[in-house]
């Protein structure tokens, strides 16, 4: 590329491609001969789910996972002609042709959508690849019992069905102590015992680490690709990510002046102060508002003062040297010193949710791999 890139106002976000790489490699060699897949929904969490798929894929993933079937679309010409695709929350009514026409796999959810995607196969003259999602016990998406019963009653609609996967997902996965992990294992195993056999997978990020029990013969990481520990035992895993944001304006400040929206925090001496140009709308969340949190900058920790702005924050700076921090100076907010879990639990939320909020106006610069 030629040309000058303009350089975004509010910061970086550096996406390690190596990083996530081995992740996956860990995460590969633990649940081994079990298969390893990747979750690259919500734009890979917000990462670029092109860019991190092309990553996985040189690294051996050949199995990938998205919400919706127009996550799938920029995928399935972009990765290996033997890579699979599948769309978890399935198909829309009306959406089985353009699903079928692309090749992605659909995770089929209810009865009707068995019913609906066997139907295609009927005009196609073949069986149409698919999953089949149970519900073991959380709820939200997936066959019930009953459903599970009826389902293998029906050998019209099974016939019609080339089932790649039976799966379902665990509600306590990131709780290796949690007996629903082992409700669940067990209520899936027996639910699939009345399905044709086919490959179960059960495990995600968390259910990755729970032990051999739970790996079956398919994994299905997502936040532990991008650096984020599921549980104690995800340790191990490489960070992914680093957030830096540049600083707008440095000022002096007199004792008892108000800091920010309704002056949630007051200067009880003279003090130095940087306001940093990200904030709610980029991503830093408000609930961070008077939480244990600070930028950092060449390893000194700038405390963060009152409350997150939509487009800003601000910071301490007098433990630094007068002069040492500059407008247009970046301060490190997710990285070595301060990690993409610990921000998560100030903010009382999951990485998950930091990573997929992450706005657009942040420029992402991404690490290569070498390979």
């Amino acid at each position: 590329m030629s040309g000058l890139v303009e350089r975004s106002s509010v910061g970086r976000l550096t996406v390690d491609l190596g990083a996530i790489r081995a992740n996956y490699s860990v995460i590969a060699r633990r649940v081994a001969p079990a298969v390893t897949s990747a979750v690259v929904k919500a734009d890979a969490y917000g990462l670029g789910a092109e860019r991190v798929s092309a990553a996985l894929a040189r690294e051996g993933c050949r199995d990938f996972f998205v919400a919706h079937l127009r996550e799938a679309e920029p995928l399935v010409g972009a990765l290996p002609s033997d890579a699979r695709v599948f769309v978890l929350n399935g198909l829309a009514p009306g959406d089985e042709a353009r699903c079928a026409a692309l090749g992605a796999i659909p995770v089929l959810n209810s009865l009707q959508q068995a019913r609906s995607w066997a139907a295609l196969a009927v005009g196609q003259g073949a069986a149409l690849p698919a999953v089949i999602q149970i519900d073991s016990g959380m709820a939200r998406m997936g066959l019930s019992d009953a459903d599970v019963e009826t389902l293998a009653r029906d050998a019209e609609v099974l016939a019609r069905l080339d089932l790649r996967l039976v799966m379902s997902h665990l509600a306590s996965g990131d709780e290796p102590d949690s007996p629903l992990n082992a409700q669940q294992l067990a209520r899936f195993l027996a639910l699939c015992s009345q399905l044709p056999p086919a490959p179960r997978s059960l495990a995600n990020s968390g259910g990755a680490f729970l032990g051999p029990d739970f790996d079956l013969e398919l994994v299905r990481p997502g936040v532990a690709l991008y650096g984020a520990s599921p549980h104690v035992g995800g340790q191990g895993l490489n960070a992914a990510v680093r957030l830096d944001a540049r600083v707008v304006q440095v000022r002096e400040i007199p004792a008892g002046t108000g800091v920010g929206y309704s002056h949630a925090y007051t200067s009880a001496d003279a003090m130095r102060l940087a306001t940093i140009g990200i904030g709610y709308a980029d991503g830093w969340p408000r609930r961070l508002s008077g939480r244990d949190v600070a930028a950092w900058f060449d390893g000194v920790r700038l405390p963060m003062l009152g409350r997150v702005s939509m487009d800003s924050i601000i910071v301490d700076i007098g433990a630094l040297p007068d002069g040492a921090l500059r407008a247009g100076d970046e301060v490190e907010l997710i990285g070595p010193h301060q990690s993409l879990d610990a921000v998560a639990a100030q903010a009382d939320t999951v990485a998950h949710d930091i990573l997929t909020g992450l706005g657009q106006r942040l420029d992402r610069i991404y690490l290569e791999d070498q390979a």
